[in-house]
């Protein structure tokens, strides 16, 4: 069984968003490297996508949302029949109740 990586909107729209700040903060050249080394941890999923454990924080949502953790950041997802929906990437040192309030 194949499976194929989506990412929602809302996860594009972070995806960039970490990238203009540490362009800012740091450096473009680091910017690309945090997203190059978020996107690839998400490819470990098309083989096992049940690696990742379950979010305690969204629990009572509909799907069940799994999350992998690459550097600061949680990759948060849930699977549908052949695909692995990439639904948000929070950065862990924000305050965990922000995510449970959020998408």
């Amino acid at each position: 069984m194949e499976i194929k990586i989506l990412w929602t909107e809302f996860a594009i729209n972070q995806l960039e968003q970490i990238f203009d700040y540490y362009k800012y903060r740091a450096s473009g050249e680091v910017a690309r490297k945090i997203i190059l080394q978020i996107m690839d941890k998400t490819i470990l999923l098309e083989k096992n996508p049940f690696i990742g454990v379950k979010e305690p924080l969204l629990l009572n949502r509909k799907n069940e949302y799994r999350y992998l953790v690459e550097g600061n950041y949680k990759i948060i997802y849930w699977i549908e029949d052949n695909y692995v929906k990439i639904s948000s990437v929070f950065d862990c040192r924000q305050n965990p109740l922000k995510m449970s309030a959020g998408k």
